[in-house]
């Protein structure tokens, strides 16, 4: 069935064309309407969302259907690794069902499907090597190209990594292991250094000095809203600039800002939105290494915001295997590892799908259902607020709607409450979820859902979920909400950490 879907465009999300027009587009979702699902496998739910009985955590259904592969004679492992940029590879290893029974062929490919999906948004790559029974592959191949299903998500990879997006089914011997290579980043404080958090609504620079911030200002600016790129370069060479007049010299610039860098070039970010195709290719590309040679050629590394918000998690607990989930406009992250590195994945969890209803609400941008904006996000608070008695005034912003929420909250509505519960019921789901990828061991909750009463709410909630259905995780996972000047005074030291000086 073909359903038209207005495109409303989520200025947090990163995309670096021009869509500041309404584009309608025909996209099929054969899933959503033709039931595909793991409907054998539907399992009753421990602690189930206050609002949403419909809710089928991914990590609860696929565990089902991995159980009951297991449990059959017919096991047949399947091999999937996904190429990124400089030859590295994350490869995973799963089972489905090997039998002739068409229903569950169909199941493994829903499994797969999600699968796939999940690690391509974690990991992040051009090309796709699926090895097992050729059927799993071909369909997968049919959905990644011109006219399918996941043709956005296609596209996007093939923009990130500028290389034409490529799957092959083949045999599971023949699909490549893994070849990780992670990156060490940040703790350099030695100094003097300018620390840059290019936010979307405001700007944030610190001049910081052996690890010392000396001097920190906050902007408001409007990037997303402008076309022309050098309304981008001209405000961040003044934020350096500023910064710098408050040093003896600068040493170092570190970088950090929402979207996708690969060697300190922007390959995707929200804060050029605007910008034209042509223009982000000739001057955004390569905007911050400009600035930098601009400013005596300092070194400079640039990272995801957040990543950098992991790393100024981990500095402040002086611990790592740290995943931040900031929640706001849309569902951001960022992972430190055990050896406190970067590990130069995507970490996109704003699509990686999360709720396995294929009655669940579809993300306007990739059209596809159950992904994580629509749960950790002022979206989620939206979608929840009739079900929770709230009628919200639709002349309001996304923004607006979020605070009238969080205002009845702190009036002690009890459905606003129930809004809050819910989206912690969710999130203790996808940390048993996202646990199977990273190995986390602190968790940081972000973000402006989680101001006030509403992130004790969220926090307690996700407690309940690990304590009660994932007794083996909530022994391991500490889950942590830093103070707002906490996090934007270690944010901005953070970011500043990111180059090291190279002494001759």
């Amino acid at each position: 069935m073909d359903v038209k879907i207005k495109k409303a465009v989520d200025l947090n999300l990163i995309y670096p064309y021009n869509t500041n027009i309404e584009v309608y587009t025909t996209i099929q979702i054969k899933w959503r309407f033709q039931g595909m699902a793991f409907e054998r496998f539907k399992t009753r739910l421990a602690v189930v969302p206050a609002l949403d009985r419909d809710y089928r955590p991914a990590v609860i259904e696929n565990r089902e259907f991995i159980r009951f592969v297991k449990n059959s004679d017919k096991v047949v492992n399947v091999k999937i690794a996904i190429e990124r940029g400089e030859g590295l590879n994350s490869t995973f290893i799963t089972q489905v069902y090997g039998g002739g029974d068409e229903g569950l062929k169909k199941d493994n490919l829903f499994y797969i499907e999600r699968l796939l999906k999940t690690l391509l948004w974690i990991k992040g790559g051009w090309k796709v090597v699926i090895g097992g029974p050729r059927y799993i592959g071909e369909y997968i191949k049919s959905l990644y190209t011109v006219g399918g299903e996941k043709e956005f998500d296609a596209n996007f990879m093939s923009r990130v990594y500028e290389k034409p997006f490529t799957v092959i089914a083949t045999d599971f011997e023949k699909v490549p292991g893994s070849n990780e290579k992670t990156k060490p980043v940040g703790r350099h404080l030695d100094g003097c250094r300018i620390g840059f958090d290019a936010g979307g609504s405001d700007r944030k620079v610190s001049a910081v000095i052996d690890g010392k911030a000396v001097y920190s200002e906050e902007i408001v600016w409007h990037p997303k809203i402008n076309e022309n790129p050098d309304y981008h370069y001209k405000e961040i060479l003044k934020a350096m600039k500023t910064a710098a007049s408050h040093m003896p010299r600068v040493d170092a610039i570190g970088i950090s800002s929402a979207g996708i860098y690969i060697n300190n070039r922007v390959m995707a970010a929200s804060l050029f939105i605007n910008v034209p195709e042509k223009l982000f290719e000739e001057k955004v590309k390569n905007m911050f290494l400009d600035i930098a040679a601009e400013m005596g050629n300092a070194p400079v590394q640039i990272a995801n915001d957040g990543d950098v918000t992991a790393l100024a998690g981990a500095m402040s607990l002086e611990d790592n295997c740290v995943l931040g989930i900031a929640m706001g406009t849309s569902e951001a992250a960022g992972f430190v590892d055990e050896a406190g590195n970067i590990t130069g994945w995507l970490n996109e969890l704003a699509f990686v799908p999360v709720d396995y209803n294929a009655h669940a609400m579809v993300d306007e941008w990739s059209g596809d259902f159950g992904c994580g904006v629509k749960y950790f996000s002022q979206d989620s608070v939206i979608k929840l607020a009739p079900k929770a008695g709230i009628d919200l005034d639709e002349s309001l912003t996304p923004a607006g709607k979020l605070k009238a929420v969080q205002k009845l909250l702190e009036e002690g509505h009890e459905g606003a409450g129930d809004i809050f519960k819910t989206i912690g019921t969710y999130l203790g789901y996808a940390i048993a979820y996202y646990a199977g990828f990273y190995e986390i061991r602190n968790l940081l909750i972000l973000g402006r859902v989680t101001s006030g009463e509403g992130g004790d709410l969220i926090v307690k909630g996700a407690r309940k979920v690990l304590r009660e259905v994932f007794p083996e995780l909530w022994d391991k996972i500490n889950l942590h909400i830093p103070g707002e000047n906490e996090r934007r005074v270690g944010q901005s030291i953070a970011a500043a950490s990111l180059p090291e000086i190279v002494k001759e």
